[in-house]
């Protein structure tokens, strides 16, 4: 029976335990020799004519001028007047095309395709 009253005083009691720790923070030896250094740093300055071989100079374009009619209009237009036309541009046949139609004109080969089609005979 001693035991048993002796388990149930050690329950009765509880210890109360911290769950959270408020220890320092330890510090990196590395990191700050890094931070330190980059503050330290101070970048070498620019020179102002730093840029003179790397980019060209502007310069804007000059304005378009206005397209002007002619001084003698009329003269013009009855000369254009005048001119004939050329329809078909020249008399010449190009070789190609006959060469590649196999050497028969065009009636010949229309005649060709209104030709009506054999007949094939079914076989039983």
């Amino acid at each position: 029976m001693a035991s048993i009253l002796r388990l149930s005083a050690q329950r009765v009691a509880p210890t109360f335990t911290r769950s959270f720790t408020v220890s320092a923070v330890k510090m990196d030896l590395v990191q700050d020799l890094y931070i330190n250094q980059l503050k330290a740093y101070k970048p070498a300055p620019k020179d102002q004519n730093a840029h003179v071989g790397a980019v060209r100079s502007f310069s804007a374009p000059k304005a378009p001028t206005a397209p002007s009619l002619p001084t003698d209009l009329a003269s013009e237009l009855s000369k254009f007047d005048a001119e004939e036309p050329t329809i078909g541009g020249g008399g010449a046949k190009p070789a190609a095309a006959s060469s590649a139609e196999g050497g028969e004109s065009a009636d010949e080969y229309l005649t060709f395709l209104e030709k009506d089609l054999p007949k094939h005979e079914a076989h039983h």
